[in-house]
């Protein structure tokens, strides 16, 4: 694991398209870490799961609807939301957030999933 300091600025990354939009991956599995960081544009993302990896998004901006297995969360500024390994997830809107991946995102741990639900589906 890194035992060095590692400093990035958000303008420094280049985004990538992926899944759950357009993100900025600031600390990778490339650093050492034992977890990542990144920051995600999501206006509408696939349903998927990664077996090994939990997720804690931290929504900085916008406003959107989170689906966290069975369970559909209005996401703002403030919301802390923790995601489960194994647990299907997919979000709709316009919100970004900052996600933290433990252990690191690995593209080899994300499972799209095909679902006839929406993420945007109300609460029952």
């Amino acid at each position: 694991m890194s035992q060095k300091t590692i400093v990035r600025r958000l303008g420094e990354v280049e985004p990538l398209t992926e899944t759950c939009g357009e993100s900025r991956r600031l600390i990778t599995a490339e650093d050492g870490t034992e977890a990542g960081l990144h920051v995600v544009h999501i206006i509408e993302s696939e349903p998927h799961y990664h077996e090994h990896t939990a997720e804690i998004y931290y929504v900085l901006a916008g406003w959107g609807r989170l689906r966290v297995g069975e369970e559909v969360v209005e996401v703002e500024p403030g919301t802390a939301v923790y995601i489960p390994p194994g647990t299907v997830h997919a979000g709709k809107g316009g919100f970004v957030t900052v996600v933290v991946c433990v252990p690191p995102f690995d593209p080899d741990d994300q499972f799209v999933v095909q679902e006839v639900e929406e993420a945007t589906d109300s609460p029952q």
